[in-house]
């Protein structure tokens, strides 16, 4: 005869005559569990609901949350206690859930930015010229092209799931069984393929109240924006409407508001609603010049910045502020923008910048409506500069005052490399930038050319800070722009979607 035991939120059958004895048959927030497959991976099932799991005991593999002995033999059974990791979301706008560094409201939120002190974990290692190693080692997910994002989703454990949008694939790593799992789609749920624009997605925030176990957060598709819930113990996920319509780019928060640009018969509106969906309008944008319609693809990932969200385009820029209509201001001709040099600048003023080329020069120009103050303000410079926040370079010398200013040069060898920043950590203990970069020594052709494919034959995975730190070489490198790092587990990772591994360093000292 079965005996039902329930254990905090979750409920258990106990079979006697079976091997297997406790099977896990609800969880509170988990629409279904698939037994099956939940055996093959036992350990991280107990992880992710609390469970107990046996020392010296054979009567069952996994035991119910709160269960210190076992029932049969009395055999100590062992519980892990939750590990608190910071939750990584990449460059996310708007309100981000409990667990998340949260930048300061001086710098932009959308960019490659982290408010996560990286740099008092990293800057103890031998400084260059020592070049280091990866301590860690994963498995590239089986579908390479995706983005990451780490958090306990509602459960009792942190876990990282990475989602291929070009392939509508949700894939999660199982720490003990050291593998990637490919979740299924649940019935009648959306295809998650975007690749119109620049992916980016919207957190879980803390306005939606209680989270649900499983809600990843708002994500683009290509027929609308949907909630999208993954399921650990049954290996799927499922998807709920929030709007459907033809997105022209990723979606943006800015204050309580979420808003993202999409596709009519007569043109390109703006969708905005509250942060959980609610009380949607459809906003008509109003554009600077008529005779240049509003791009329908194409777009970099928005940023929201002093209460107002940017869009980004090779043709302008689209911005929206909560209570205003959007405005869509195209580029003067023939100045076209460097997007692939990393973003907007910012300088010591709080204004933001963004690099461009007028086919003759390199300037910045200043990212303004032009309401009421003419014409945006233009800076010439001499040559190209990647980066983007304060984290800014020309060539191989970093530029640490306006983004316009003369670079600081430390060392004269360094005017034949080329650096491109990959993440910048704002900390307000610092006073000049720092970041996770790659070097590219010995280079000497156009940026435009090292970050359109062409080969790069030694790359150094570098941190700038107080101190510098080569974490490791890498041959032969091509599309460094493609390169995504993200923090999870303690350690910072760097995935480029033509390695077989993903590279992960200990963040000592880090919680």
């Amino acid at each position: 005869m079965d005996e039902w035991w329930r254990a905090g939120d979750s409920v258990w059958r106990e079979d006697a005559a079976t091997s297997t004895r406790f099977v896990l048959e609800a969880v509170q927030g988990v629409p279904r569990i698939d037994w099956e497959l939940a055996r093959n991976r036992l350990t991280d099932v107990a992880l992710l609901v609390g469970a107990a799991l046996p020392t010296t005991c054979t009567h069952a593999a996994i035991f119910p949350p709160e269960f210190s002995f076992c029932p049969e033999c009395g055999a100590a059974l062992h519980r892990a206690g939750p590990v608190q990791h910071a939750a990584w979301w990449g460059p996310a706008t708007g309100l981000l859930p409990p667990g998340a560094a949260t930048l300061p409201r001086h710098v932009p939120h959308g960019l490659s930015q982290t408010a996560l002190p990286l740099g008092e974990a990293l800057e103890g290692r031998e400084p260059e010229p020592a070049v280091g190693r990866p301590d860690w080692r994963m498995p590239a997910p089986p579908n390479a092209v995706c983005v990451f994002a780490a958090a306990d989703f509602g459960f009792s454990a942190q876990r990282l799931v990475a989602l291929a949008y070009t392939r509508n694939v949700v894939q999660y790593w199982d720490p003990p069984g050291a593998r990637w799992h490919v979740f299924a789609a649940d019935e009648g749920a959306a295809d998650l393929h975007f690749t119109a624009s620049a992916y980016a997605w919207l957190p879980p925030a803390e306005s939606q109240g209680e989270r649900r176990r499983g809600e990843f957060g708002i994500v683009p598709t290509a027929h609308g924006l949907f909630r999208l819930v993954v399921n650990p113990l049954a290996e799927s996920w499922r998807t709920e409407p929030v709007f459907q319509a033809r997105l022209a780019a990723s979606p943006g928060g800015v204050g309580r508001r979420i808003a993202c640009p999409f596709v009519t018969p007569d043109g390109v509106r703006l969708w905005s609603a509250a942060a959980d969906g609610a009380d949607p309008e459809v906003l008509e944008i109003d554009p600077l010049d008529p005779a240049v319609p509003v791009p329908q693809a194409g777009w970099s990932r928005p940023f929201s910045y002093d209460g107002r969200l940017y869009w980004l385009h090779e043709e302008g820029q689209l911005l929206w502020r909560p209570g205003h209509p959007p405005r869509w201001l195209p580029w003067p001709f023939p100045w076209v923008p460097r997007l692939q040099f990393g973003g907007p600048a910012r300088s010591r003023d709080g204004r933001l910048w963004l690099i461009g080329n007028d086919g003759a020069n390199y300037s910045f120009r200043a990212l303004d409506d032009g309401a009421g103050l003419g014409t945006p303000q233009v800076e010439s410079i001499d040559g190209a500069r990647l980066g983007f926040g304060t984290l800014l370079f020309r060539r191989g010398h970093q530029v640490k005052d306006d983004p316009w200013s003369v670079e600081d040069v430390e060392d004269q060898a360094r005017g034949d490399a080329l650096v491109l920043p990959l993440l910048e950590a704002v900390s307000a203990t610092r006073d000049q930038p720092s970041g996770l970069v790659l070097r590219f020594p010995g280079f000497t052709g156009r940026a435009e050319a090292a970050l359109a494919g062409e080969v790069l034959p030694r790359t150094f995975v570098e941190w700038i800070g107080r101190q510098n730190v080569i974490l490791d070489e890498i041959a032969r490198l091509k599309n460094p722009g493609e390169c995504v790092p993200f923090v999870w587990h303690g350690s910072l990772w760097l995935h480029h979607p033509t390695w077989n591994e993903i590279r992960g360093w200990k963040l000592e000292g880090f919680a």
